[in-house]
């Protein structure tokens, strides 16, 4: 990525421009494809420079497990590497796929889909994190507790704090309690 004080473009690896300064904005290149803005829309090139999804998002992100998140009228959504619209901008708040589901939002409340738009736990959660070893970090109520990938409650919403699991073991903590868990909730 390369860019004069008004406009971006690619080098190649000799320093030799691959794609001229001609966008508004860029991103570098992830999965084949680069996001770009040109005239306030966003889109993606390939590595020819060739505009393989046309500038027409209001806003778009990197692509990843094979989908980008994209925003049209303040809503996401994600499309494929071929600009189809996988799953079509509904949601308020949208992340990244991290295990196969990504998090959404929906009047406020965060839940989980599916890279077909299926929704695998319904927006109901005050704040969720990224699977993580299977697992996500839910809250509900102020209070923190964890969700496999099919929604189930796994470790119930006790925690004041909890973070991701690492090698089989989470970092959690109640008013009477700080230390690690196991998947099961036990006390490690």
């Amino acid at each position: 990525l390369v860019m004069r004080p008004d406009m971006f473009g690619f080098i190649d690896k000799t320093g030799s421009v691959a794609i001229p300064c001609k966008y508004d904005g860029a991103n570098n290149f992830s999965e084949g494809l680069a996001v770009v803005e040109k005239n306030g829309k966003w889109g993606f090139i390939d590595k020819t420079g060739s505009e393989v999804i046309h500038c027409k998002y209001d806003y778009a992100e990197d692509f990843c497990e094979g989908l980008a998140r994209v925003r049209k009228s303040d809503k996401w959504g994600y499309i494929d590497k071929t600009g189809n619209e996988v799953v079509a901008c509904k949601y308020d708040e949208a992340e990244d796929f991290c295990e196969g589901l990504a998090k959404v939002m929906m009047s406020d409340k965060w839940g989980f889909i599916d890279k077909t738009g299926s929704e695998v736990v319904p927006c109901k959660y005050d704040d969720a994190f990224n699977f993580r070893e299977g697992l996500a970090i839910v809250e509900k109520n102020g209070k923190r507790g964890y969700i496999d990938k099919t929604g189930r409650v796994a470790i119930p919403c006790k925690y004041v704090s909890a973070l991701n699991f690492c090698e089989g073991l989470a970092l959690v903590m109640r008013p009477d309690m700080f230390g690690f868990i196991d998947k099961t909730g036990s006390v490690a």
